[in-house]
């Protein structure tokens, strides 16, 4: 049976046993003496290469470059990283200072190399851009969450991101021993991202490092708090924790279960989180002493249990049973909390072995320990079995980074795929660009900028000229090709094609060429309008205003309809030709002669009563028509007026002078076509644009034809006069029924 306290290196993480240096390399060829001396010989020279160039330079955090390289290549010899894997950090911090970095290493050190120095280039300098921009909260959040998404999307090839794991603690790892202020973004960046992500992927020995680290940043205070009570307790606790690890051993033993005993450190940002979470003070953190038992079967774990339990006064409302009910994730142990002899409680954990694998490492882990049996888990030697179990491992430790991704996006279980249904991209200058899966270069240009989509005429990707319905990939950089002005090409719109995937962007196009319609057509009303102008002699008026006189909010809204025919031109001649003087009595109104019927027709329309031939005239304060009742009134030397018998004007003039009101009637016109007469119709609304628009629509569904429009606004109460030819006035009042219907007319009614 084992014993002893986890004070010995930490073992190597299995993630990092699904990670191959070399296209389709893995742990089970490099295991031969010759394939290790290789390996450390390509290490050596990897550092003879870089540590020249990376020596006097220092990185954005002020670190000595080459000091950094060599701290990062130690974390991962820690966590059980091949030699290759370690070399690979020398060729990604020496690329900063070369020219066609890629290009060298790959002739030098082989293609696999290559794409990883460009893969992590890319993810350092995003990581710039999100520390150096000043952005606001929200920006900040989503830059952050792009960061997130980068890592997931090359998470195919898991030598970027333990890199970057590596990377990140080593750094943190600086500002601690140097006791400098680390910057609070890249402190709240290894919390929030760097470190769920080392947990997700089973590199405890990194994630809880990264957590303790980040918090005595983010929350100096709290740390140094909780950091003074374990100090001020720390040879009380281990003291406890050994004596109880050595009871429970012995326990065990005499009962002859084959077990191992560990003491369990506990971590200060845990403790925080729990004391915070659960309301607790220190001295009721139970778990400050913890014990963890690792045994070879399920009912070993109950067997313990219960012997344990026999040996210690338990307390009940701190036992949880994670083999009968698992977390959400897969977790399984027994936890149990109990006081010893003089009353300090101790927490116990119980487990398998492959339970403690999964646990530590995560799924990668579990299927190493199942898969691998008695020989280990470098010790499958079968090369085709062993690169399909390695392909489906690879695919597990992804579903685990997928369920990472809903952790912070709050996603269902059965949400989209990230690798399925997006893609990211890069600028030339590292911002990141998502994508939808699929993805043209089009689609890039369009979300980078509108305009740059507009004038989008080739692209470049990684360097290499490409089609413009390419689809893109993660990770590749995307350079586009503008011409100085111009406009897409309805060709993109055709889906046949594929030159846009985004509906974002085939919207964009959708509207550049919505625009240019509109502009056409603004363009020909304008031309209608001008022609219009200059046959009237008018051409000195101002647009604005002869716009603003018809009821349009600018030129342009006047232009689009005119140029779509839906407003006629001849409301504008009604508008432009001077108007007949405002009369002052009924004898000044301007006449108009009736035109002598055939066979001693009435003339005008008006018959009256008992004289034939006679001149009449109908009266435009009050514009009679058919069939209102009409009275005559005898002008001075100018005929008969023809009045509404209702009218004001017709009463007041009727009663001052009654020998000269004459009886009159309608009569019947000469000629095929009924006699129309012009009615003036009120109309009072709320202003706004299109209003003068809507109601014409109205008469002109009506086939009422308007030859007078006279309109003025005073504080946004539109009032308009329509004069309408009518050859029957019954009908205006079911027009103006539906002239009522139109959005913020109040009133409508003849004058």
């Amino acid at each position: 049976m084992k014993t002893g306290l986890l004070d010995k290196p930490p073992e190597a993480a299995p993630i990092v046993q699904l990670v191959g240096d070399e296209a389709g390399e893995t742990r089970a060829a490099r295991s031969t003496a010759e394939g290790l001396a290789q390996e450390l010989a390509r290490l050596e020279q990897a550092r003879a290469f870089a540590a020249p160039l990376l020596a006097g330079h220092t990185l954005d955090t002020q670190e000595d470059a080459l000091e950094h390289a060599d701290g990062v290549a130690t974390i991962l010899r820690g966590i059980g990283a091949s030699a290759s894997m370690q070399a690979a950090v020398y060729l990604v911090y020496v690329s900063e200072y070369l020219n066609k970095p890629e290009e060298v290493i790959a002739k030098a050190f082989g293609p696999s190399y290559a794409s990883l120095v460009a893969a992590t280039r890319k993810l350092v300098q995003i990581q710039r851009n999100a520390r150096d921009a000043l952005l606001g909260d929200e920006a900040r959040a989503e830059q952050m969450e792009r960061v997130r998404k980068m890592l997931l999307a090359f998470s195919r090839d898991l030598r970027v991101v333990l890199l970057r794991l590596a990377s990140r603690l080593q750094t943190l790892r600086y500002y601690a021993a140097a006791k400098r202020d680390c910057p609070l973004v890249l402190a709240r960046e290894s919390l929030q991202v760097f470190a769920p992500l080392a947990n997700r992927l089973g590199i405890w020995q990194i994630k809880w490092e990264l957590e303790d680290l980040s918090f005595r940043f983010l929350e100096p205070e709290q740390y140094k708090r909780i950091a003074r009570m374990l100090d001020e307790k720390r040879l009380e606790r281990e003291q406890v924790v050994e004596a109880a690890r050595q009871h429970v051993a012995q326990l065990l033993a005499r009962h002859g279960i084959s077990a191992e005993v560990q003491g369990r450190p506990k971590h200060i940002y845990s403790i925080w989180k729990k004391m915070r979470g659960k309301q607790l003070d220190f001295d009721h953190v139970y778990d400050l002493r913890a014990l963890r038992v690792i045994v070879p079967t399920v009912r070993d774990c109950y067997t313990v249990l219960s012997l344990v339990h026999e040996a210690y006064r338990p307390l009940p409302e701190e036992f949880d049973d994670y083999i009968a009910r698992p977390k959400p994730n897969g977790y399984q142990s027994l936890h149990t909390v109990v006081f010893d002899e003089r009353g300090r409680p101790i927490e116990i954990q119980i487990r398998t072995r492959e339970m403690h694998e999964h646990a530590e490492h995560g799924v990668a882990a579990h299927w190493a320990y199942k898969e691998a049996g008695t020989k280990g888990y470098a010790g499958v030697t079968a090369a085709g079995d062993f690169e399909m179990q390695v392909a489906e491992a690879r695919r597990a430790v992804l579903r685990q980074l997928l369920a990472w991704e809903r952790d912070f996006s709050g996603q269902a279980e059965g949400a989209a795929n990230v690798f399925d249904d997006r893609i990211y991209v890069f600028t030339p200058q590292a911002a990141i660009v998502e994508l939808p899966k699929d993805a043209t270069p089009i689609d890039f240009a369009y979300t980078v900028h509108t305009d740059l989509g507009h004038r989008c005429r080739g692209a470049r990707v990684d360097g290499v000229m490409v089609p413009l319905h390419t689809p893109l990939k993660s990770g590749q950089t995307v350079e586009v090709i503008a011409a100085k002005e111009g406009g897409p090409s309805m060709d993109w719109l055709n889906p046949e094609l594929g030159y846009l995937k985004s509906p974002r962007a085939r919207a964009k196009v959708r509207a550049w060429f919505n625009a240019l319609a509109q502009q056409q057509t603004i363009a020909r009303g304008r031309e209608l309008v001008e022609k219009l102008l200059q046959r009237e002699g008018r051409t000195a008026i101002k647009l604005e205003d002869l716009a603003g006189q018809l009821g349009f909010k600018s030129a342009d809204a006047l232009f689009e309809v005119v140029g779509k025919d839906e407003y006629s031109l001849r409301n504008i001649e009604q508008l432009l030709r001077p108007s007949e003087p405002a009369p002052t009595t009924d004898e000044v109104i301007a006449l108009k002669k009736s035109r002598a019927s055939e066979g001693g027709a009435p003339r005008g329309g008006v018959l009256v009563v008992g004289i034939e031939s006679l001149l009449t005239q109908l009266a435009r304060c009050c514009k009679p028509a058919p069939p209102d009742a009409i009275g005559g009134f005898v002008t001075k030397g100018k005929g008969v007026a023809i009045h509404r018998t209702d009218c004001p004007n017709f009463r007041e003039i009727a009663g001052r002078h009654p020998e000269r009101v004459i009886a009159v009637e309608w009569g019947v016109p000469a000629g095929d076509k009924p006699a129309v007469y012009p009615v003036d119709v009120m109309v009072q609304a709320s202003d706004r644009q299109g209003l003068l628009r809507d109601i014409l629509e109205v008469f002109a569904k009506e086939k009422m034809n308007v030859v007078g429009v006279n309109t003025q606004t005073v504080r946004d109460v539109a009032s308009m006069t329509f004069t309408v030819e009518v050859s029957d006035s019954a009908r205006v009042a079911s027009v103006l029924n539906h002239v009522a219907q139109v959005p913020g007319v109040r009133i409508a009614r003849r004058r």
